[in-house]
């Protein structure tokens, strides 16, 4: 199964951190709008992300929920058909958050930075370090925590769950 360290934290500052993130990558981001529908799932966490075109990538994925450099373990399904995908999993699971958002997509090295500004939280920076097969785990940090620093983001800012946990928690269910 593939994997990556991942880090989520909140923007404080939004402004400046899409600045420094544009001053590290070369190249322009990717302009995404995504809609993730979460569904239950005994040994970790499956969403169907949908695109406005109509593709879609179910992905499965399992991470610790910690602040800081965490790795995570994942398997992605793309899809033309997103939205026939959409009525089976909605006929066949118990549904739960749906998650709304606007992602800036960069490029740093093998490190995916989403700037993202999520449907009823804000602004979130989140880097997806892809590791090699080979590759150990402590490796693969050591290139978030420098990237982080480098971006501005301090340790408050770090947090350990997913968004549909924030929007969960924020709505009281």
């Amino acid at each position: 199964m593939p994997r990556n360290i991942e880090i989520k934290a909140r923007c404080t500052n939004p402004e400046e951190t899409l600045e420094r993130i544009r001053q590290r990558c070369a190249e322009p981001p990717q302009q995404l709008n995504q809609t993730d529908y979460f569904f239950d799932s005994p040994n970790g966490r499956l969403k169907l992300r949908v695109f406005p075109d109509q593709r879609g990538e179910l992905i499965f994925y399992q991470r610790e929920s910690t602040s800081g450099p965490k790795p995570s373990h994942y398997e992605i399904y793309h899809t033309t058909q997103s939205q026939s995908l959409l009525e089976v999993l909605q006929h066949s699971l118990k549904e739960g958050v749906v998650v709304r958002k606007k992602r800036l997509l960069f490029m740093a090295g093998r490190t995916r930075i989403h700037y993202d500004l999520v449907e009823g939280l804000g602004y979130f920076l989140e880097l997806e370090v892809v590791m090699r097969p080979d590759e150990e785990i402590a490796d693969a940090v050591r290139d978030a925590e420098e990237l982080i620093s480098a971006l501005g983001i301090h340790q408050e800012n770090l947090v350990s769950g997913a968004y549909a946990d924030m929007l969960v928690s924020n709505n009281g269910m």
